[in-house]
């Protein structure tokens, strides 16, 4: 069986039930969750082979973490432990006008401390056919960004699909790697390019605008200065309010330019993991679908994220297709 194999932190998210402030609230609710481990829990939930590679707390947290990734039937064989905590995020969740706030607490995670001998590549990557990075892990640390390096340059001499999505935060690179460098050399082992405007401007150094025309200037330009890159995907939100949200994505393969129709979310009620969850619904659409059907089956998975609670998208193949055949309205399944 093909693998997809995953690599990044695992987090602990803490939150006031419903949309709370901390400072109203005395109880809180947990989920477990991260960009990467997003991304491979929903694949699952499709019915996808799926290796999850961390660095997780030695304790009872980290346990509890490890039985959760199990419970999806993930792969857990190539995690390590570590006697620092598991990462740690606050989220106060926002409604209509007032926006959503986050805090993290993963500067000495465990995750924080990985570093590339501590992850035996050759034996992760066996029977492994894709592998999936984003530009968060990266970011975080000198070890975990050395670590990813020395995964995605296998990957690539094994001639696994790669997808890249560069998740550009400036706020997160404070160990002294240059940014655009970073994601340069790793782009160079990838495939499948999951981003906007915005990072494919960071990359290049340019200053495209968001319409089609300049996203098919700067897709062709990305494809030129790394060759192994072959499709480039953009999913786009448009913001009415916190609640009430718009999502429509395109498309250039190197032959056409495509794009889906707008799914308009008007109760959001969580928005965490939505772009996981497209990035999830086109690495299954990819592996089953032609290009423009994944990209519809990724924006119909990101569109029914916002309605489950926590980091990761719970919808099944039979709901995402359900949402592109036109089953909207929300009626009872009887």
């Amino acid at each position: 069986m093909s693998t997809i194999i995953t690599f990044g932190e695992v987090l602990m998210r803490l939150s006031p039930f419903g949309n709370k402030k901390f400072i109203q609230a005395n109880t809180l609710e947990f989920y477990f969750g991260g960009t990467e481990l997003n991304v491979g829990l929903s694949i699952a939930h499709f019915g996808g082979h799926v290796k999850h590679i961390t660095c997780i707390s030695n304790d009872f947290i980290g346990d509890t973490a490890i039985s959760y990734l199990n419970k999806f039937d993930l792969d857990t064989t190539a995690i390590v432990r570590s006697n620092r905590p598991l990462g740690v995020y606050f989220l106060e969740v926002g409604a209509v006008m007032r926006p959503s706030s986050i805090s993290y607490n993963r500067s000495h995670s465990a995750f924080s401390s990985i570093q590339p001998d501590m992850v035996n590549w050759e034996e992760a990557l066996k029977q492994g056919s894709w592998f999936h990075w984003t530009g968060i892990t990266p970011a975080l640390t000198q070890g975990s960004y050395d670590t990813l390096k020395a995964g995605l340059k296998l990957a690539k001499a094994k001639g696994m699909q790669v997808s890249a999505d560069p998740t550009y935060r400036s706020g997160l690179w404070k160990y002294g790697v240059n940014a655009k460098e970073a994601l340069t050399e790793l782009l160079e082992c990838s495939t499948v390019f999951i981003g906007g405007i915005n990072e494919m401007n960071e990359v290049l150094g340019t200053n495209y605008s968001y319409s089609n025309d300049e996203f098919i200037q700067a897709s062709k330009l990305l494809m030129e200065k790394f060759p192994t890159i072959n499709k480039v995907f953009d999913k786009i939100r448009t913001s009415i309010n916190s609640s009430w949200h718009k999502i429509r994505a395109r498309m250039w393969n190197g032959k056409e330019f495509r794009e889906t129709q707008d799914f308009d979310i008007t109760h959001i009620v969580d928005r965490i993991g939505t772009g996981d969850a497209f990035a999830a619904g086109l690495i299954y659409g990819l592996q089953h679908y032609d290009d423009y059907k994944s990209m519809e089956f990724a924006s119909a998975a990101c569109a029914l994220k916002h309605t489950y609670q926590g980091d990761v998208n719970y919808a099944t193949i039979a709901e995402v297709t359900g949402i592109l055949e036109g089953n909207v309205s929300g009626r009872f399944n009887r």
